[in-house]
């Protein structure tokens, strides 16, 4: 549980094991994550998630607003637990090589990110993050304001690093979602016996599937913009 000033985080159930499907491609389970629930100070932002989440894969939680998509990355990356404090070292030119980086900046190594273009600023997030060899990489929205051609810099960047690792990302443009990722999770709103709203996982599948014939009518409306 996690004190963020007058709010709770509660993590209310989880548990891992692996379970291949017929919808899932065999490969290593990074996260098997199974009935998970967390709630803000006693309201419940999201129940009753099950899925697994696969090696060398990338996979998209898309969804409306509110519906929990962030709340569940934080879940991947333990932030809604009580954690101390950490240090995180600065980028190493090998991090910035692997973020198709360093040719860009090696004779600015000195001179503040801000003048960097959002593009760029956004690789080097990246970079840092390669710069401490994790397993993992979890994005929230990682192409939020850019232009199309960063924007393709980026898809660029995730389709390489996926050969080394596991990718999540949370994403609002569909075509994106499209492009990039492996396997789509789409989460919504519904609403609970009290008249809360409370985020749920409605359909987790490939994402060439799941563009093409989803399983939920929702899902369906959600892609094709009828609703969201």
């Amino acid at each position: 549980m996690e004190n963020r000033g007058e709010e709770n985080v509660t993590v209310l159930a989880t548990s891992v094991r692996s379970r291949p499907t017929e919808t899932v491609p065999i490969a290593e389970v990074v996260f098997a994550v199974r009935d998970l629930a967390v709630a803000y100070s006693g309201n419940v932002a999201v129940e009753s998630i099950s899925m697994d989440v696969r090696a060398r894969q990338i996979t998209a939680l898309i969804g409306p607003s509110g519906c929990g998509k962030s709340t569940y990355l934080r879940c991947l990356n333990r932030m809604n637990d009580l954690v101390p404090g950490a240090t995180v070292s600065g980028p190493r030119p090998t991090a910035l090589q692997r973020a198709a980086l360093w040719d860009e900046v090696k004779d600015k190594l000195k001179k503040s990110a801000y003048a960097l273009s959002g593009g760029q600023q956004q690789r080097l997030c990246i970079a840092r993050a390669l710069a401490v060899e994790p397993d993992v990489l979890l994005m929230d929205e990682p192409c939020s304001a850019l232009d199309p051609i960063a924007t393709a810099r980026i898809e660029d960047l995730m389709i390489d690093l996926k050969r080394e690792f596991t990718i999540v990302i949370v994403t609002h443009n569909m075509q994106q979602a499209a492009r990039v990722s492996d396997m789509t999770a789409f989460l919504t709103t519904d609403v609970d016996e009290s008249g809360r709203r409370v985020g749920r996982l409605v359909e987790y599948d490939q994402t060439d599937r799941m563009f093409t014939n989803p399983a939920d009518p929702r899902t369906e409306g959600y892609i094709t913009g009828r609703f969201g």
